[in-house]
């Protein structure tokens, strides 16, 4: 632990010991179940019934991932899903940003009635069957844009931009309209720079809701091109866990044919994990040194 460990009194000592050994165990919680979902994506499904494989497979097999890039949809769904993401995920960001900016400054004409508004949409909503038929009147049913134009505001994720942009001290943003700055180049020039720990989480926040919704792609879409990568991985999952079942079934005694049947729904739902959880994982190390890095300090000098 270094030398200035031995310098530490024996209660130091055994608090650091404590809190090594919780974050260590924290750990462990989070990576050995990822470890033992990956190793039941590359083992045979058939094979992975008998048990005993915990972080490593047994028989290393592609079959479950091609059981589930053999639709003819992935490829579409992909992009769907990489569009909306991208898209949606920056403008979300820069327009929450922007309104979080308006109602944080205390001289806005109604900013005390604007965020009791924003505060009340966080409890209470209209439901599926009045948010379906407003979808509906503007045309936004089956369209891909249904992905992008709801999601652009989050009162949750407004909440804590404002909070942020609150925590600035004012005499930065009076220094810049002394230099003739207007609103939009204080908060273009000031306000973003010095804020990209809230920004790297709320970018996270709506990259994984982008990636990860499903459930806009099957209630609002029906036409299967512009349905995102998982709606398509749980309808796949769904059908092919029945149709596992349903050949069991059929199958009955005949070995010869329960032999062939190397995917089922289990592993083929550790794949379909993967293949989810697995870009969310790779860009998350970017955006994670923002989270409680502290760029204000030495910012401001009274």
């Amino acid at each position: 632990m270094g030398t200035e460990f031995y310098k530490l009194s024996s209660g130091e000592k055994t608090l650091k010991i404590v809190n090594f050994l919780l974050i260590f165990l924290l750990c462990l919680m989070i990576i050995l179940p990822f470890l033992n979902v990956f190793a039941l994506s590359f083992n045979p499904g058939k094979d992975a019934e008998r048990g005993g494989i915990f972080f490593w497979p047994r028989i290393w097999s592609l079959e479950n991932y091609h059981e589930v890039f053999i639709s003819s949809n992935i490829g579409s769904a992909f992009a769907v899903s990489a569009f909306r993401t991208i898209l949606g995920t920056i403008s979300a960001v820069f327009l929450t940003a922007m309104a979080a900016f308006a109602v944080k400054s205390k001289t806005m004409p109604g900013v005390k009635f604007f965020t009791l508004v924003i505060f009340f949409t966080m409890l209470f909503n209209g439901g599926i069957i009045p948010y379906y038929m407003l979808l509906k009147s503007v045309h936004l049913t089956n369209n891909i844009w249904v992905y992008i134009i709801p999601s652009l505001y989050s009162a949750w994720n407004l909440i804590i931009m404002r909070s942020f942009f609150q925590q600035i001290h004012p005499s930065l943003e009076e220094s810049a309209r002394i230099d003739g700055y207007h609103d939009l180049a204080i908060f273009m020039r000031v306000i973003m720079p010095l804020s990209k720990p809230v920004v790297a989480v709320v970018t996270l926040f709506n990259a994984v809701n982008h990636w990860n919704d499903w459930f806009t792609g099957a209630f609002f879409v029906r036409d299967a091109a512009l349905r995102p990568l998982s709606t398509i991985l749980q309808e796949m999952l769904a059908s092919a866990e029945a149709m596992r079942d349903t050949l069991n079934q059929a199958a009955g005694t005949n070995y010869e044919l329960l032999d062939k049947i190397q995917v089922t729904g289990n592993s083929l739902k550790m794949a379909t994990i993967i293949i989810v959880v697995t870009p969310i994982v790779l860009i998350y190390p970017f955006v994670q040194r923002y989270f409680a890095k502290g760029v204000m300090i030495g910012s401001l000098k009274e």
